[in-house]
């Protein structure tokens, strides 16, 4: 059995004994910690762990289409710098305070202080969706023939977009901030369907090429739409505006035989979670148990209905060898036997989990997948 069938066996719930080794990324702290301790430099640079060959993680690869991005990219305009922090204007539009890099330790930790957004009414969304062209010349990759050809013999799943690619909330979102989405649904209703509408069309128009050429797994919709109390819109604000365009995007998947819809979320998506199944989502990912949910809990009220990826407590991972097999065993033993999970980490392995218990943490993953003792 090759990697695309041991991926997909699992996730459509037709095999529990071919379950995938897979891992999510780490930071870019971590990555210092881990060279420091031990581990070759070089061999976690991106960030992201999937597919990694050092640590045997299964490959697994993503369409990348420039689908999240204006086209062309604005120009980069610094507003002030100190030593410290930079507030500049990015090639989306978006303006934002960060920490500059320490040039010894790398990026420094934190998240950027968001100032502004590109889109606040209908007039500067009029002007902003002319950067969001679905021309396939300028936003599919220029070696597009060579990769058509190489998926074509292809022995692990492919995914169209991946992480951060492509989610009608998340777009909205890039365009807007999440203060200033979260009011114009009250403010402006007309102008949210007419930008969703947008959005609706501009995945589909930009999508058939490659869902027409390559005979793709499945499609993994970024969204980020919840925090640790829930979803940052109420269900009911969920399923007046996002569900019509959900329904419309999932049937154009269908048509070309996509299998697998999942969404990624962090935070706690629950109150969505019967919405999203009855249009179609079968899969969740990275299920973060440090928002108060738990993938023993999902699979109980959800049964087959929803695969799922990730739910494994990085916080644990910070603590010593027992807690990490105590929690491996509270979660695999239950949810390995009946289908449909790949065990990863809930987020980002942060840099105060050291790389011996990260070692530790695969090797019982491993045996546990494999069916050995752990």
């Amino acid at each position: 059995m090759d990697h695309r069938e041991k991926f997909m066996k699992t996730m459509l719930f037709k095999d529990a004994n071919c379950v995938p080794f897979h891992e999510i990324s780490l930071w870019k702290q971590t990555r210092k910690r881990w060279e420091n301790e031990g581990m070759p430099k070089g061999v976690a640079n991106s960030g992201f762990l999937e597919g990694n060959e050092y640590f045997g993680f299964e490959p697994k690869e993503y369409i990348k289409i420039d689908s999240n991005m204006p086209i062309p990219l604005l120009e980069e305009i610094t507003i002030s710098e100190d030593e410290r922090t930079k507030v500049y204007t990015d090639t989306r539009g978006v303006t934002r305070k960060t920490l500059k890099t320490d040039s010894s330790e790398g990026t420094l930790p934190g998240m950027d202080q968001f100032i502004s957004f590109p889109v606040r009414d209908r007039v500067q969304f009029m002007k902003w969706r002319n950067y969001y062209e679905a021309d396939t010349d300028k936003r599919y990759p220029v070696n597009w023939d060579a990769q058509v050809a190489k998926w074509a013999n292809r022995d692990y799943p492919v995914c169209l977009l991946g992480n951060g690619q492509f989610g009608f909330y998340s777009m909205l979102r890039s365009w807007m901030g999440t203060e200033e989405l979260s009011y114009i649904f009250y403010d402006d209703p007309k102008l949210v369907q007419e930008m969703l509408d947008f959005l609706c069309d501009y995945f589909i128009a930009l999508t058939t090429k490659a869902l027409e050429e390559v005979n793709i797994d499945y499609f993994n919709f970024f969204e980020d739409m919840s925090y640790k109390n829930g979803p940052l819109l109420s269900p009911d604000m969920f399923k007046k505006f996002f569900l019509p365009c959900y329904k419309k995007v999932i049937a154009h998947l269908r048509k070309y035989g996509v299998e697998l819809i999942i969404v990624d979320t962090d935070g706690n998506p629950m109150q969505l979670l019967p919405m999203l199944i009855d249009v179609g989502v079968n899969g969740l990912w990275p299920v973060e148990v440090a928002a108060g949910i738990d993938p023993i809990d999902i699979r109980n009220e959800f049964g087959n209905d929803l695969a799922l990826m990730g739910g494994i407590d990085k916080r644990i991972l910070a603590k010593g060898k027992d807690d990490i097999r105590n929690e491996l065993h509270r979660i695999l033993d239950f949810m390995l036997p009946k289908g449909g999970y790949i065990p990863t980490v809930d987020h980002s392995v942060p840099p105060d989990v050291s790389y011996e218990n990260f070692l530790y943490y695969l090797e019982i993953k491993k045996n546990a997948i494999e069916g050995k003792p752990y």
